[in-house]
């Protein structure tokens, strides 16, 4: 860095409150941990346009895992295998069965199937507006970047992005005081970006620490309005006016807008009454939905195996439906989790930080030797993608 600090100058060993609680138990995920997951992540975004015959075998990730591990659907299977064997061991049709066909549980099924369709969509709009968020504050940044590079110093343009690259990390970071509680924790997402990178150092640690970097966006707030005084400064040393100021300032508060626009998002789900229902519907009509198709699968001499076998395979198709469209409308509520289907955060940052350094160490041919940087700002990624390992068709995801 070009304000003279090392790498062991820089804040990492920090713990926080929310990384153990008072049993001593880790509440956070490690890094080693986070980079797992996020290789996981992003192998998955792959998978999508794989054949059929290799799309229909993956397990990890997908309906066919979340509702073999839910009870409630062999609950309700069970209910149906109950029934039919009571069929078998019986000669004659019990008088539940013409109640049972006069029941129509079809309308009830088509509202929930709505309502269902229904949440999904909510929810992955909702998804989507978020991941546009976090791209548009890795997009500001580079923005900042250009900027920077082209108009202001090396030591001024390196601390500004210094400080605008550690307020996109501690506004992830900071999501653990909102909504549910986020992996990304002060000790070991902002603590290795910090070592790696020598975004901020320890006198300014000393000014962050009483904000508590995990109860929330304060600290993102607080490092934004440092770049928007390392702007001022730059303006008053004369080497951009104030039209040119009020350039990086837009950037910056357009950052801070979508940075912001994910703390609202995180702030506020779905509804729970909403979910509530849902999950009240799904109760009450697969159950009856068993229930009636056990009853109308035929009884005495109307008894057929191969009907007895594919009803079943209708209940569970029914189950898989319900279940797995609520588990997918549930996923996309946190996206910026710890499940495999959620934001891949660390990407984003990774390549915000590649891109910075792509950005301010660019040299044309006939440059002037007094207007060269740093090789590189930033340390590279953090997450090497090998491409052709993650599509690996070997790789258990």
């Amino acid at each position: 860095m070009s304000e003279g600090t090392g790498n062991d100058d820089f804040h990492e060993d920090y713990i926080s409150m929310a990384d153990v609680d008072q049993k001593g138990t880790r509440t956070h995920p490690t890094w080693t941990n986070l980079k797992k997951v996020e290789i996981q992540r992003r192998s998955k975004l792959f998978r999508a346009e794989l054949p059929f015959w290799r799309i229909i075998f993956f397990w990890k990730g997908t309906c066919l895992r979340e509702c073999a591990l839910d009870p409630f659907v062999w609950a309700v299977f069970a209910i149906y295998v109950f029934i039919r064997i009571y069929a078998h061991m019986t000669f004659d049709a019990p008088a539940a069965v013409e109640l049972m066909g006069s029941a129509n549980i079809d309308v009830l099924g088509g509202f929930l199937s709505f309502f269902l369709v229904l949440f999904v969509n909510q929810t992955q709009a909702r998804f989507y507006e978020i991941y546009g968020f976090s791209k548009a504050c890795s997009g500001r940044i580079q923005d900042v970047a250009g900027l920077a590079r082209t108009q202001l110093p090396p030591e001024s343009g390196g601390r500004l992005l210094r400080h605008l690259n550690a307020a996109q990390v501690v506004g992830y970071v900071g999501l653990n005081g909102v909504g549910l509680p986020k992996p990304y924790s002060q000790r070991h997402f902002f603590g290795h970006y910090n070592k790696d990178n020598q975004l901020i150092t320890p006198e300014e640690m000393k000014l962050i620490d009483p904000l508590i970097m995990e109860s929330g966006g304060g600290v993102m707030k607080m490092l934004v309005t440092w770049c928007q005084e390392d702007v001022n400064i730059a303006k008053n040393a004369g080497f951009i006016d104030s039209y040119e100021a009020n350039i990086f300032h837009d950037r910056i508060l357009e950052f801070r807008a979508s940075m912001d626009s994910i703390y609202d998002y995180t702030d506020q789900p779905p509804h729970f009454f909403y979910i509530h229902f849902l999950a009240l519907l799904s109760l009450i009509y697969l159950p009856l939905f068993s229930i009636h198709t056990g009853y109308s699968a035929g009884w005495g001499a109307d008894i057929n195996i191969f009907i007895d076998m594919l009803n079943g395979a209708v209940i569970l198709l029914q189950c898989i439906f319900v279940i797995g469209l609520k588990s997918l409308g549930t996923k996309m509520i946190d996206c910026c989790g710890s499940d495999l289907e959620d934001l891949s955060i660390i990407h984003f940052v990774d390549s915000t930080l590649e891109n910075c350094n792509i950005i301010m160490s660019s040299i044309q041919v006939d440059i002037n030797d007094n207007d060269k940087v740093e090789e590189n700002l930033f340390s590279k990624a953090s997450i090497e993608y090998n491409m052709a390992c993650i599509m690996n068709k070997n790789a258990t995801f």
